[in-house]
């Protein structure tokens, strides 16, 4: 079997003080931490799209990396991609991978052509998965890059296009049974607008809840047991996007009914575009019981686009896993590497180092998530910080057992208030530096 990465070796875990670029310092695979193997707690997926795909283009250049797989015929280099991926998923010990159909097969001439070219690759990769040990994360379609989605999708003002995304939906979520995907994922890449000039917001976002609720009932009668998504973003390629966060997103599946069979993919990068962190993205998900999958990458806060940098930041990482151990961990989800090379690194193994600093910053994150827990102190600096509601009148309150007359007539018994502790931020962030490197 031909190699594509040849100069690569199997990435083993060597520990902290390897100075091998081409090993693992954090990541442990199979090393039980907190009950399970760390593979379990994090489930790596490989990106398809930037992965296999991404060239190093940007607004102002071409591409700067050959993404041709030795091939120059569009379906033949679709082949040797999938047989290129199942290599580098081997070597990084990946289990899982994400896709959009277009990722993985290249559009044709018409709807049949193009489906056609998803089954001959949906058949390769369920191949390949089965003797690679490999599986799908979640699957998802393309409904932003044709220019037949300028004005939308699912949002569209033109009904063939509502009704063409429709078709490609129908497709990827077939595609993402016969792989056995465990999700699928909704990102509203153009289901926004520029200006409220030209459009029927009423309209657009109540076709966009017909579209998932068609998707949730066709996905559900071919047998498809896992879980969808919707991916937070606020903006780029449109101006306004209907998923701007994730408390946007809530609202919107709560009041079209949504909310039973929908939970959140939360990208870091998104979160700082949205002018948030990424773990109060991750918080409020979780809070709400609908903290699903993850993208794990980060962005650039002077930069005000969609960088999709490999996720490097410890702090990141650490509150990243921290919730979702507070969450229980995941069930269908994990950590998708939506991230894409610096166009200037451009050689094959520029990929694998890559991906190796990303695996090793959620390994360390996951590791230091732990050892917070463990220590404690932060749990119980919050704990103290709300004490008041578990005992009398805060207890009253929480119960449901007060109404405005009482708290008044509490309130003009009690006198003058004042706040009883400080925040002590500070001192916080102190403590979470002596337990990340103390």
């Amino acid at each position: 079997m031909e190699s594509y990465f040849p100069q690569v070796p199997r990435i083993a875990y060597e520990g902290a003080k390897s100075k091998n670029p081409f090993s693992f310092r954090f990541y442990n695979p199979d090393e039980i931490i907190a009950g399970k193997p760390m593979r379990e707690h994090l489930r790596f997926s490989l990106a398809y799209w930037h992965g296999m795909c991404a060239g190093g283009n940007d607004p102002f250049g071409r591409a700067t990396m050959d993404r041709s797989y030795g091939a120059s015929d569009p379906m033949q280099i679709a082949r040797n991609k999938a047989h290129a991926a199942m290599e580098l998923m081997d070597k990084l010990q990946l289990d899982f991978f994400c896709f959009h159909d277009r990722d993985i097969a290249p559009e044709g001439a018409t709807l049949q052509e193009t489906n056609a070219r998803l089954d001959e690759i949906g058949q390769l990769l369920k191949e390949l998965s089965a003797e690679h040990n490999k599986r799908v994360l979640w699957g998802t379609a393309n409904l932003f890059d044709n220019p037949r989605y300028m004005h939308g999708a699912g949002t569209s003002c033109d009904a063939d296009v509502f009704a063409f995304a429709a078709a490609q939906i129908k497709k990827a979520l077939e595609l993402t049974v016969m792989l056995g995907g465990q999700g699928y994922v909704f990102w509203g890449g153009r289901e926004g607008y520029e200006t409220l000039l030209n459009t029927d917001m009423a309209l657009e976002q109540d076709n966009m809840a017909r579209l998932m609720h068609m998707a949730v009932d066709y996905a559900r009668s071919i047998g498809f047991k896992g879980d969808f998504y919707i991916e937070p973003k606020p903006k780029e390629p449109t101006k306004h996007q209907y998923d701007f966060d994730a408390s946007t997103v809530l609202a919107f599946l709560r009041k079209y009914g949504l909310d039973k069979d929908f939970k959140l993919n939360i990208e870091a990068n998104h979160a700082t575009l949205a002018g948030h962190t990424f773990q109060h993205e991750l918080c409020v998900a979780r809070i709400n019981g609908a903290l699903g999958s993850i993208d794990a990458n980060r962005g650039d806060e002077q930069l005000g686009w969609d960088t999709d940098q490999f996720p490097t930041n410890v702090y990141d990482t650490t509150l990243c896993m921290l919730e979702v151990l507070r969450a229980g961990g995941f069930t269908n989800g994990g950590l998708n590497f939506d991230a894409k090379l610096r166009r200037a690194s451009w050689q094959g193994e520029d990929l694998f180092h890559a991906l190796i600093s990303g695996m090793d910053g959620f390994a360390l994150g996951l590791r230091m998530a732990l050892r917070v827990l463990e220590d404690g102190r932060l749990d119980a600096f919050v704990r103290e910080r709300y004490q008041s509601f578990t005992t009398g009148i805060g207890a009253d309150i929480v119960a449901g057992k007060t109404n405005l007359q009482q708290l008044e007539a509490y309130a003009l018994q009690k006198g003058e208030v004042a706040p009883r502790q400080s925040g002590r931020q500070e001192y916080l962030e102190n403590i979470l530096n002596d337990i990340l490197f103390g």
